[in-house]
Order: structure tokens, then sequence, then C-alpha cells
């Protein structure tokens, strides 16, 4: 397999995992992820990890035509049970919301002990998985933020360490939401995703107004996001002047 055949997203994911990594790939797909890594690094393991049955037998096939058995094991199961007995170092959840990344984190945290470190890649919702790094002794190493296909994606990185080494005790609030090193570069792909976000939060406040039964706690928390994403916006419109 070469670069061309797994997508910008997951070939930055992998340029994360170590030489001769040995880890899990949840939600694994059809195993491109799995497979990319192990036709480039002959040492590197894999457990490619998939619930539904389709995909599951898709990640089988696809091991199989790339002559990979002997180093990517498919398992069909949720989560981090496919890694049930077994000794990973490195944990993968790319592709799905960051609720989601945050659940099977802490479902499977007994099965972390080993994991030296975990990539995600939540497509909504990265708070969520910043916080519960921070909560379960990860330390955030790197973010990335990138645009493909039309879809804005972040990327988080966390070895096992001090979880508020990255962080800012006074702007904890801020960099849980934005990303504490993302909110540093400050990219124009960073302030393309918060300004779309700003007008996304601005429509929903709209139509909670128009509600039967209006939700203010609701619509303070959209305001309270929308002050603190204005807050960040301004100032980056004044360091370019």
């Amino acid at each position: 397999m070469n670069d061309k055949t797994l997508s910008k997203r997951l070939q930055l994911v992998a340029h994360y995992l170590p030489q001769h990594a040995n880890f899990v790939d949840v939600g694994s797909d059809h195993a491109y992820l799995p497979s990319y890594v192990c036709s480039q690094d002959l040492q590197a393991r894999a457990i490619a990890g998939e619930i539904n049955e389709g995909p599951y037998l898709s990640a089988k096939q696809h091991v199989a035509a790339f002559g990979l058995t002997d180093q990517i094991e498919v398992i069909q199961g949720d989560g981090l049970s496919v890694i049930e007995g077994r000794l990973v170092d490195q944990v993968v959840i790319a592709g799905m919301g960051g609720t989601l990344i945050r659940s099977i984190l802490q479902q499977g945290a007994t099965k972390l002990f080993h994991v030296s470190r975990i990539i995600a890649q939540p497509n909504v919702d990265a708070p969520e998985v910043r916080q519960w790094f921070y909560q379960n002794n990860y330390q955030l190493v790197a973010e990335e933020i990138i645009k493909e296909d039309g879809h804005i994606y972040e990327i988080l990185v966390a070895d096992k360490g001090d979880p508020t080494t990255p962080y800012d005790e006074n702007q904890l609030e801020r960099q849980l939401f934005f990303g504490p090193y993302l909110l540093q570069e400050k990219t124009e792909i960073f302030i393309e995703k918060w300004k779309a976000e700003k007008n996304k939060r601005e429509r929903i406040v709209t139509q909670m107004h128009q509600a039967k039964m209006i939700n203010y706690e609701k619509i303070n928390m959209f305001l309270n996001e929308i002050k603190i994403i204005e807050e960040v916006l301004v100032r980056d419109e004044q360091s370019t002047r």
C-alpha cells in the first residue's frame, strides 16, 4: 500500500505512530490504516477492531489481499474489548464523534494499563476527548487540524504522563475547548472552522428562541460558547492587522 491509497487524515494519524508500532485501530472499517502501517513497516503489529459484520469481513479480505495476516489480527468486537488478553502499546480511534470516542476510552479504561499513546481523530466534539485525557493521566502532546474533501478534522495525540503540562490553569476551559496547541498556532483552517462553528451556534440559538418551550439553560450555554469564539476570532483579526 502507498500514500495514494490512504486519506490525508489517516496518513497524519499514521505519522504519529512510532516505528515498529504495536497498536489497535478501533472501528477499523476496512483495516486501511493497519494495512498501510504494516505494509510500510514489517516489524509493526496491529489489531483491527470492528463491531459491524460487513466492515469486519471487508477488513479480513483486505488484510489477506495484501498478505498481512501475520502482522494484523482482525477481531470483531465493541470498542477496546478487542484487546482483551492482548498487549498493545498504542490505541487509534479515528473517524467518529468525540463523545463516542470518550465513551469507548472510558468503558475500556481498565485495558489501557500498557498503552503509552492514544491517537484520536474526532469528527466533532474534540473537547470531550481532551477532557478525558486531562482526567485520566494522558498528556496531550500534539494536535493537528486539517481540511480534506470539504471537511475539517482534528487529530489529538496523548501520551501517558502529566495531563496538566500543555495547559495554563487560568485558560483551562478555553484551551480544552479549542485545543492548547491549535489555539497557539491559529492556522487558516482553525479560523475557518471556528467562524463556521460560531455561525452554526447563532442559527441554533435563533431556532431555540422560536420554540414553544424555550430552554434558556441551553441557550445560555451556546451564547457563552459564541462569546469565547468571538474573543478568539477578534484577537486573531487584531494580531493580523
